[in-house]
């Protein structure tokens, strides 16, 4: 084990030949369709609160090559899955307000977003999302970023492959489930600006109590360094760069802290950023300052007072993958994926460490 690396330099090393990746346009078997079928019978959450992770780990596993994974992944995470909840009533243009944050309105969030994307009310799926970013964007936290990660997920397929109505339905499952767990973070002060992302992330005060769900840490939230804005839309996409690199490396040292949820402060940031492409120009200054608040916000809940030491050497990105889809977690698969887009040996060590750190699944 070596000593723990600097992580303050977050230059923009990332790995553009990884983020343009489009292996699954190419796919032509149907898995990711067929896969999201399979899970459009289902719920977002189980047992009340917990997430579906499966459409997220699905699309990454495709994405990454590992296709022929993807049936076998199901099956072994069949069990945590449950039926859509019922229906209560319509959500309309008229009382969306009213239905935002309510999660009891899953379902009738998610009929709405099918409604206007496909069948007589549909309008082209870039038009749906930059109506509904800004008004979901304050709700970025909610559902311990799920919602956010889940709509990066399917953004990236429309963006990247044939539009189908299964990859559709994905971004109205996506965008449903952020509506209906919708909610701010508590009024936060300003604390003195921070000169990059990492000592950023490094300055962030933790929760008093870090114990309890994350519901509970969020509640203790009082105060953030000065981070995350910008002054137009090309500073915004490089300093969001920039977050999602500083994240991901600073799994690496910090990981152990709570390695499932921790890997949210790297995810949902880079949720955002795939988003960018697909959403209105004046949209990517606000968008950076809800990721700082989503990373933010999981580093408090579940930073560790201090950093361990991490392995330098790591295997190639392929490797790195096959190997996070071999351990099978989905928290890991998501985050190795996260980590092929930053593309830099830290970015892969921490993946390794990701590893390393959760319970394998298989």
């Amino acid at each position: 084990m070596s000593d723990t690396s600097d992580t303050s330099d977050t230059a923009d090393t990332r790995d553009t030949s990884a983020t343009s990746d489009t292996r699954d346009a190419s796919d032509t078997t149907g898995i990711l369709d067929e896969a999201l079928e399979r899970l459009h019978t289902t719920g977002p959450e189980r047992n009340g609160w917990l997430t579906n992770h499966a459409p997220m780990a699905v699309e990454a596993l495709v994405r990454r090559g590992q296709a022929r994974a993807v049936h076998r992944w199901l099956d072994h995470y069949a069990h945590k899955l449950e039926e859509l909840p019922p229906a209560h009533r319509p959500v309309t243009a008229d009382d969306w307000r009213e239905a935002l944050g309510d999660p009891a309105r899953i379902t009738d969030w998610t009929h709405f977003f099918a409604r206007r994307l496909d069948g007589p009310e549909a309008r082209p799926w870039r038009e749906v999302l930059a109506e509904w970013w800004p008004r979901l964007l304050p709700g970025i936290a909610a559902g311990a970023t799920h919602p956010v990660i889940r709509t990066g997920h399917a953004v990236r397929t429309l963006l990247t492959s044939d539009e189908t109505a299964p990859r559709r339905a994905e971004l109205a499952h996506a965008l449903g489930y952020w509506a209906a767990r919708s909610r701010p973070l508590p009024p936060l002060a300003p604390l003195a600006p921070a000169p990059s992302a990492a000592a950023a992330l490094d300055a962030v005060p933790p929760v008093p109590r870090q114990d309890g769900g994350i519901r509970e840490r969020l509640a203790q939230l009082t105060a953030f360094p000065q981070w995350g804005t910008a002054p137009d839309p090309d500073t915004a996409e490089e300093r969001l760069i920039e977050l999602v690199t500083a994240a991901t490396h600073r799994y690496a040292t910090h990981g152990h802290g709570e390695p499932i949820m921790l890997v949210h402060a790297a995810t949902a940031p880079n949720a955002v950023l795939r988003a960018l492409p697909a959403l209105p120009r004046e949209l990517w200054v606000p968008s950076l300052g809800a990721a700082w608040a989503a990373a933010a916000a999981v580093t408090a809940a579940y930073t560790p007072r201090d950093p361990l030491p991490y392995k330098k050497v790591v295997p190639t990105a392929e490797e790195v993958f096959e190997r996070a889809a071999a351990h099978g977690d989905d928290h890991t698969i998501k985050f190795t994926d996260t980590a092929l887009d930053v593309g830099d040996p830290l970015a892969l060590a921490a993946a390794v460490r990701s590893v390393e750190l959760n319970p394998p699944v298989f």
